[in-house]
């Protein structure tokens, strides 16, 4: 009787959860609801295997809520503006909204070997160069490695404090001590605490490091950028919460195998979103491109059938883009394809352009792509990708100079695209002399150089191009 009870647990199996260290709660994913300890059940909603790790705060008391602030009327809230320090690096700044804000917190994700630790790494020197301190924490290299990396960027004499720690409590008790103006955590999901027992990088430890950290960044004022990992779909690893947390997210966008780069801010409580900002890996690490717009258009010495220009909107900034389309005689089963475009647009434009364009591509394969690797999510592309697809079709190339955005909806009207205006006037800085834009978009005042032709069907915008061959 009892003589298996003192055998230490098998090799390789891990501690029991009920036996975690104190404070500590299991909380269920699906209601919410909590269990002093794990349950292969959730005894609220009795769904398996949602039960997972937190950290269960202490209550003060009975008074607890005694020091609760009193309710003030907005009204009466005075707004401050909030005071920004620029990174060194314009393109940055740009995508933060003007610079790193006093106790902001970012999250920057990507696909590994991108660039996000090169550019951080460059940003924290060209601070620590402004005065202001700074401190490194890599969680993933060793320092040696860290300054391995400087050397390469040119960075040999760089005062930006670095710490090789993966603990939690260590790293805030670094950072309280020393009080940087800007701290990175490299990364996220290599950082644990003791207070919870499961490994670094599991939801739990992701999600409860995150929050301590962005308290810490609340209370000091101490602005922290977080890298994160990204799961194989490009989603950022870890829970969902761990994004509506912080302050500002980043994505790390681009083709490892080219040069240049795009960080676009998916979420930014200081800026605007969606906006971008574009590098050039250079043997000094990235470097900010001025006129992004000339990455995204092909040059040619001539006008070749299926290429048409169009102007979008990243954030605040308005780009230039080719689309190119080929269109080749296709088997039984004719092939649809785009690379940076929605591909069930791609279906709908067709149809579009055969019922109310009489342009037919049934029995053809139809190929589209953006240059550049640009991603384009706005249906201001729509009539570019027809007027290419068109143009490749026929075997006609657009007039030299020639720039197309709009809507197309269903019924074949063409709808307009917004801030038309900026989007002409970048067109007309960048050389460009004739376009074809939504009626709604024509401007009351000419644009000097720029010859606008504005059209509220497809049809009547496959005329006018019709009439310029």
């Amino acid at each position: 009787h009892g003589r298996y009870s003192r055998l230490p647990p098998p090799r390789g199996f891990l501690p029991i959860p009920a036996m975690a260290k104190e404070k500590t709660l299991f909380t269920c994913t699906e209601c919410g609801g909590t269990s002093p300890r794990w349950l292969g059940k959730c005894p609220s909603c009795n769904a398996w295997n949602t039960l997972i790790e937190s950290v269960a705060e202490a209550g003060p008391g009975k008074n607890r809520y005694s020091g609760a602030q009193a309710v003030m009327p907005l009204a009466a809230i005075e707004a401050t503006d909030i005071a920004r320090t620029p990174s060194g690096i314009d393109e940055l700044d740009r995508v933060l909204g003007g610079g790193i804000v006093e106790g902001g917190v970012v999250l920057i994700g990507g696909d590994p070997g991108i660039g996000k630790s090169t550019l951080l790494l460059q940003a924290l020197a060209a601070l620590q160069r402004a005065g202001l301190p700074t401190l490194y924490v890599t969680g993933e290299e060793s320092g040696a490695q860290v300054a391995l990396r400087s050397r390469r960027l040119g960075l040999d004499h760089s005062q930006v404090n670095v710490l090789a720690e993966i603990q939690l409590e260590k790293i805030l008790a670094t950072i309280e001590s020393m009080q940087p103006a800007v701290a990175v955590i490299d990364s996220i999901q290599t950082v644990y605490s003791d207070q919870l027992t499961s490994a670094p990088g599991s939801v739990a430890q992701v999600r409860e490091c995150a929050a301590h950290l962005t308290r810490c960044a609340k209370a000091s004022g101490v602005a922290i950028v977080l890298v994160g990992h990204v799961t194989k779909e490009g989603a950022l690893a870890g829970p969902r919460v761990l994004e509506h947390m912080v302050d500002t997210v980043l994505y790390f966008e681009g083709d490892t195998h080219s040069q240049f780069r795009l960080v676009r801010a998916i979420k930014n409580r200081f800026g605007a979103v969606n906006e971008i900002g574009v590098f050039a890996m250079a043997e000094k690490g990235l470097k900010g491109v001025s006129n992004p717009s000339a990455i995204f258009l092909s040059q040619h010495s001539e006008p070749v059938p299926g290429s048409c220009v169009m102007v979008t909107l990243e954030g605040t900034r308005p780009l230039l883009v080719e689309i190119q389309a080929l269109v080749d005689s296709g088997g039984p089963s004719p092939r649809r394809l785009s690379v940076g475009l929605d591909k069930d647009r791609l279906a709908m434009l067709l149809a579009v352009l055969h019922r109310h364009a009489g342009v037919a591509c049934m029995d053809q394969d139809v190929f589209v792509n953006a240059v550049g690797g640009v991603r384009i999510s706005e249906p201001a592309a729509d009539l570019a990708v027809m007027l290419a697809i068109t143009s490749s079709l026929r075997g006609k190339a657009l007039p030299q100079g020639f720039i197309a955005f709009g809507e197309v909806g269903l019924a074949g009207e063409v709808r307009p695209a917004p801030r038309g205006q900026e989007r002409l006037r970048e067109a007309a800085k960048l050389g460009f002399s004739v376009a074809v834009v939504p009626k709604a978009n024509a401007p009351k005042k000419p644009i000097e150089g720029l010859t606008i032709h504005a059209v509220e069907r497809v049809e009547e915008a496959m005329n006018v191009v019709r009439g310029m061959g």
